[in-house]
């Protein structure tokens, strides 16, 4: 499903069960030790995806890791994404030479579990055009793929800046003839090789009860 959404240069993995917690390398476990079992099968599995996607780039395995702001620590050279929920993980890894950053996200496609997330994670402005878009296409769970997108968005800023990103510093619009979304910052974007970066373009597919969606930003030729 993942390969949908990227190809080459980018290699992806995912998986829809669960592997067994033994498949983790120790130092991955230790930090889920505590956890519940759901938890530790998802944080095992989603790491093996991405073990899988590097194997692409003749990486061997090795434990990955949470870096500053949690973020998973890639080998040098590579930049990466992982993403898990309910009956889905998946990962996305590249070379730095070819993808300066890149997020992907996936959901359940079902409508926000509390209405009241919407004034959180939204502006005024982008509330407006979500229902704009679902009184055209009422199957579509804006409000989720919304969610989703924004979460895809962070996961590509946080590498390229080491900071936070608010849901309210980002002003989305959704494009449903093509599938895709752009990002507007409303705060100081990253600056790539000189040149500071004001949007970020995504793209999003709905399919087997899951949304997912990706961000990427291509390193400057």
């Amino acid at each position: 499903m993942i390969e949908k959404l990227l190809t080459a240069p980018i290699a992806t993995a995912e998986s829809f069960a669960d592997d067994p917690v033994e498949e983790m390398f120790p130092e991955e476990f230790a930090l889920v030790a505590g956890a519940v079992d759901k938890r530790r099968r998802e944080f095992g599995t989603v790491r093996n995806c991405a073990r899988r996607a590097l194997a692409t780039f003749g990486i061997d395995p090795s434990p990955l890791l949470p870096g500053p702001g949690r973020a998973p620590r890639w080998p040098d050279g590579i930049v990466g994404t992982m993403t898990h929920c309910t009956g889905y993980r998946g990962a996305a890894v590249a070379r730095a030479t070819d993808i300066r950053s890149l997020g992907l996200d996936a959901e359940p496609h079902a409508p926000l579990e509390d209405p009241g997330v919407m004034d959180l994670i939204t502006l005024p402005e982008e509330r407006t055009h979500l229902a704009q878009l679902a009184a055209h296409q009422p199957d579509i769970n804006w409000d989720r793929l919304i969610f989703s997108a924004k979460e895809s968005v962070y996961k590509t800023w946080y590498p390229l800046t080491g900071r936070w990103l608010g849901f309210e510093e980002a002003h989305l619009t959704l494009d449903p003839t093509n599938s895709t979304f752009t990002a507007r910052l409303l705060v100081p974007g990253p600056v790539i090789d000189g040149h500071r970066l004001d949007t970020f373009t995504g793209r999003w597919l709905i399919d087997g009860g899951l949304v997912l969606t990706t961000v990427t930003v291509p390193a400057p030729t």
